[in-house]
């Protein structure tokens, strides 16, 4: 059994621009409400470095990027808790339709023994963060094109 939280949004600009956004980890803290403050080179097998804001104060939180194709796709991971406690995916997945229209699928899994547990307690606070954040990179997104335009 898995904890799965995903989400597709049509957002009303290009996928570069929505790339650009999702990338630009300095700016994280102008308009995501749950990863305050992010860190990578995107490389495969450096750290996702981020400070996290589920219940209290952010909270550093440390993953692994495990694939990146420029413009369309960045996933990362945990490193998995020992005999299977706990192991997760974390995936951002970008596909034009049409000319400034992007379609967004951000996708979380949460697995292994200990995945009841800190889905009890940190479920709620996961979602949330989760749909602050795809609120964010839409509005943001979409306004950042539609200056563009002007």
């Amino acid at each position: 059994m898995s904890f799965i939280i995903e989400k597709t949004l049509e957002i009303k600009a290009p996928p570069t621009v929505v790339w650009e956004v999702l990338t630009d980890f300095a700016k994280y803290p102008e308009w995501n409400p749950f990863v305050v403050e992010c860190k990578s080179t995107l490389e495969p097998g450096d750290a996702m470095d981020m400070r996290v804001k589920l219940i209290g104060p952010p909270q550093r939180q440390v993953e692994w990027m495990n694939e990146h194709r420029p413009g369309q796709r960045f996933a990362y991971n945990m490193k998995p808790f020992p005999l299977g406690g706990l192991r997760s995916l974390r995936s951002h997945d970008l596909e034009a339709i049409g000319a400034d229209a992007t379609r967004y699928r951000s996708y979380f899994q949460l697995d292994g023994w200990m995945m009841p547990l800190v889905r009890g307690m940190f479920g709620a606070a996961i979602e949330r963060g989760m749909r602050g954040m795809w609120e964010g990179v839409q509005h943001r997104s979409e306004q950042l094109w539609a200056q563009r335009r002007r």
